[in-house]
């Protein structure tokens, strides 16, 4: 609607407003004021009356076809083609991961215990019982069994000379030997068959760690592990029987644990990508390295409410594990709050605008105004993904690098 509105409705309707008082003279100055108050008020409405029409056209009810002329203002953008993701946060907790507990297969007295905290690498004590160390090595079986040149006979047979004894094989020989090797104590061939040679390179080892060289490994003075392991806390004193847990302890890299509710935990699966944010805003890199197959209800707090059999109404969760391959950037920061963030959905390669670009057509649905020069045009657009402030939009009508205007 153009100013043609205003010219042609105050015409008329003035002419009849100047004839309301056959007492004034034509041409007085109260006649002539009256007259110019009349045209101002008239041609107001009229500007109004245009402007509903405008608003009605641009809410979808009656689009302007193109061409019509109109003309619009406010800013505009550009459609472009591009990657949307559409990530959400949850809390986590940077520390050092679940504490395992460390049982020993003995009987004795605790008599050296090491401190929290403290990193225990491969060959080095864990503990001593009755003085004598319980030595870290790295490998996936447990020692189950004692370590010696011949196999142990069997219950039911005679004892054979030890001539004759059948040598020890087995898996496990093949990893102590390993570590034994690892440590500096070579002489033999790595493999599954525990030789003299072992015997003597486990005299060598037995003579550095101040214990009697009697070329075997007993169950207890040997725990396995997958690596290095950081104490977290002592179970027992120093002189308390060596029975049951002794120590915990945890990985020595830092992780994320979240405790996801169970329903909202599929996105947490072994070796997904995810993003780290720690405390000061920064964004590290992580990935997923376990889920919990145990689900828990959180500890209770006095504020929950109890359910219709008395219980507390809990949220029960999974603890997922998540790994950060560079250490180096978390400098000291350990026990800190963190954000994990994921990605829900992820659309590449495709068109999208400001949301506040769209337009609600009232037909139903969504459209784009399209700015050409000073006048404008609506084309209807299906949308897909929102995120980040952008939306997905398709059509037969849309193209990369169209000028649509966010309306005003």
């Amino acid at each position: 609607m153009d100013s043609t509105v205003s010219t042609s409705v105050c015409p008329g309707p003035a002419t009849h407003v100047d004839s309301d008082d056959p007492g004034e003279r034509p041409g007085s100055a109260r006649r002539q004021r009256r007259r110019r108050a009349v045209l101002i008020g008239l041609a107001a409405a009229a500007v109004i009356t245009a402007a509903g029409i405008g608003a009605a056209g641009l809410g979808g009810s009656g689009s302007p076809p193109a061409g019509s002329g109109t003309t619009r203002t406010g800013g505009t953008v550009r459609v472009a083609r591009t990657t949307l993701i559409n990530a959400t946060t949850v809390d986590g907790t940077l520390d050092h991961g679940p504490e395992i507990p460390l049982g020993v297969k003995t009987t004795g007295t605790v008599t050296w215990l090491p401190a929290a905290g403290t990193v225990v690498r491969r060959g080095e004590p864990l503990l001593r019982i009755d003085d004598r160390p319980v030595v870290l090595l790295y490998g996936d079986l447990p020692m189950y069994r004692r370590l010696a040149e011949s196999a142990p006979p069997a219950a039911d047979s005679a004892p054979t000379p030890a001539a004759t004894a059948e040598p020890l094989r087995g898996r496990d020989v093949k990893q102590f030997e390993t570590n034994l090797k690892d440590l500096g104590y070579g002489g033999f061939t790595v493999d599954e068959t525990y030789s003299k040679q072992t015997t003597q390179a486990v005299k060598r080892w037995q003579k550095d760690l101040g214990v009697p060289q009697t070329g075997a490994m007993e169950v207890s003075d040997v725990v396995y592990t997958s690596g290095p392991v950081r104490i977290g806390r002592t179970l027992v004193r120093v002189g308390a029987p060596a029975t049951g847990d002794l120590v915990g302890y945890t990985t020595t890299d830092r992780m994320v644990t979240v405790n996801a509710p169970v329903g909202e935990a599929s996105w947490a699966s072994t070796g997904t990508a995810v993003e780290v944010v720690l405390p000061d805003g920064r964004s590290v890199p992580g990935t997923v390295a376990g889920v919990g197959a145990d689900a828990s209800a959180p500890p209770s707090t006095g504020g929950q409410t109890a359910g219709a059999d008395g219980s507390a109404n809990q949220n029960p969760t999974v603890p997922v594990l998540i790994e950060i391959p560079d250490q180096n950037v978390l400098g000291n920061l350990n026990s800190s709050p963190v954000k994990i963030r994921y990605v829900v959905d992820k659309r590449e390669n495709v068109l999208a605008v400001p949301v506040t670009a769209l337009v609600a057509l009232a037909e139903g649905g969504y459209g784009l105004e399209v700015a050409d020069g000073g006048s404008s045009r609506f084309v209807a657009v299906q949308t897909g993904l929102f995120a980040d402030g952008q939306v997905e939009v398709s059509g037969t009508d849309v193209h990369d690098g169209m000028t649509v205007r966010i309306p005003q």
